[in-house]
């Protein structure tokens, strides 16, 4: 016998490890459990990438107002390389199965929470902005909204605390919740069994199924390894080697400025998964707005949970319409708010660049210089013109074809709905050069 293996079989002895393992690798699996069953072993490789990614970038990270945007710089520049819709869709969160999914349900909001964390630790203009605005979201809940607000907060306003908070939410608190949700969730799968794939005229009755489940896994079941695991890891090396391709071309995202509380020509925006939230508040009328933020998430949240209550019958998506319709339905309007959360319309675009030569038509008097007051005054930000500037206010490129000088003088000095008024605010010969280059927006 081999040393190595006289080790093991003294390690073996003493810890149990076969006592352990040796029934996960050999459980049985439905023989007909092919590629769409991958993704929940994904969803695990992704999680452990982000424990251990996480922790080398922990060893990076300093949680400090004063060193926090210049540690994520050298993280990001300079360091090197810096499943639920299927099991609803499938109906695999019938009888056994429901606390399987009430963890998942579980794991998905903790994931959120993960990542929301994150995002504050960033320290740039954007993180700091948005913790401030879901801090005001959770003053807006009966009783316990200001003391919520404070909790996130850690006082009454963001700064070192807050920073310090979040740093203890993302790294240790939320962390140990995922790995229980994680544990309990594995746990219940091999306790109740990998659901079978479900067949149209095969409905689920609780009296039958467990009986009916077990002997068909022990005439038909294949141990899980290596006959079903080896899609599981090909799988998750694919996975793993996409993840790190995009680490390498793509990097990570850019940092914003640091934070300022007196810069307001910012407009804050949340990541990409919660892009769609930010596109709803937006869009709502404001009289809409605390009741979406209060009932919305409770009425969500209740939903998740009430959907196990339905346990039985059909499982498979050609027998149940509208579990396929409400999928599509979610998927669009999320999708669909998410395009117009890239583009937001509603808010000013700070970063808007001065016209070019070649659509202001002139490189000097008049028109060139109202085309700098254009840009100077900030009309730019909610204007658009030829393509150049914000979405927010009017469409200006051909102006001059619909309003007179009079007109345009009126809006200019009066303001509007949504635009401030510009009579104390320009001289004027301003007035009269801002008037010659709108004059000269025409489609002709």
């Amino acid at each position: 016998m081999s040393p190595l293996r006289r080790v093991w079989r003294w390690a073996d002895d003493r810890l149990g490890i076969s006592d352990v393992i040796w029934p996960v690798l050999t459980h049985l699996a439905p023989r007909d459990a092919r590629w769409y069953y991958v993704f929940g072993t994904a969803t695990l490789t992704t999680f452990m990438l982000q424990v251990i990614t996480g922790i080398a970038l922990a060893l990076s990270y300093i949680p400090s107002t004063a060193e926090a945007y210049d540690t994520l710089q050298f993280i990001t520049h300079q360091a090197p390389f810096g499943h639920m819709a299927q099991t609803f869709l499938m109906g695999s969160y019938k009888y056994p199965r429901e606390m399987n999914w009430i963890t998942g349900v579980l794991l998905f909001a903790v994931t959120v929470a993960m990542a929301f964390t994150g995002q504050l630790l960033r320290w740039d203009q954007t993180a700091v902005w948005s913790i401030l605005v879901s801090a005001e979201i959770a003053a807006r809940i009966p009783i316990v909204g200001p003391s919520l607000a404070r909790f996130l907060l850690a006082g009454d306003t963001w700064g070192g605390q807050t920073l310090s908070r979040f740093f203890s939410f993302h790294v240790f608190w939320i962390p140990a919740l995922i790995f229980a949700f994680v544990g309990a969730h594995v746990w219940l799968v091999l306790r109740h069994g990998i659901s079978e794939p479900p067949k149209a005229g095969q409905p689920v009755d609780p009296r039958t199924y467990r009986a009916w489940y077990h002997a068909t896994i022990r005439r038909e079941g294949v141990p899980f390894f290596p006959d079903a695991a080896w899609r599981d890891a090909v799988f998750g090396a694919g996975l793993v080697i996409v993840v790190a391709a995009l680490a390498v071309l793509v990097g990570a995202p850019e940092l914003g400025q640091q934070p300022d509380p007196s810069l307001l020509a910012s407009s804050p925006r949340p990541d990409w998964y919660l892009l769609w939230t930010f596109s709803l508040f937006a869009l709502l009328p404001p009289s809409w707005e605390n009741t979406f933020i209060i009932v919305g998430p409770a009425f969500a949240a209740i939903v998740l949970f009430l959907i196990p209550l339905w346990n039985r019958g059909e499982r498979s998506p050609a027998r149940r319409p509208w579990a396929v319709a409400s999928v599509i339905a979610i998927c669009l309007t999320v999708g669909t708010l998410w395009i117009a959360g890239i583009t937001s319309p509603w808010s000013p675009d700070f970063a808007a660049r001065p016209l070019p030569p070649t659509v202001v038509g002139t490189a000097g008097g008049p028109v060139e210089l109202g085309a700098r007051l254009f840009y100077d005054k900030g009309c730019e930000y909610c204007h658009a013109i030829a393509g150049y500037g914000g979405l927010r206010g009017p469409d200006l490129t051909t102006v001059g074809d619909r309003l007179t000088p009079a007109e345009m003088t009126w809006r200019i000095l009066n303001g509007g709905a949504n635009m401030p008024a510009f009579a104390g605010n320009l001289t004027p010969d301003q007035v009269d050069a801002l008037i010659a280059f709108l004059k000269s927006r025409t489609a002709r």
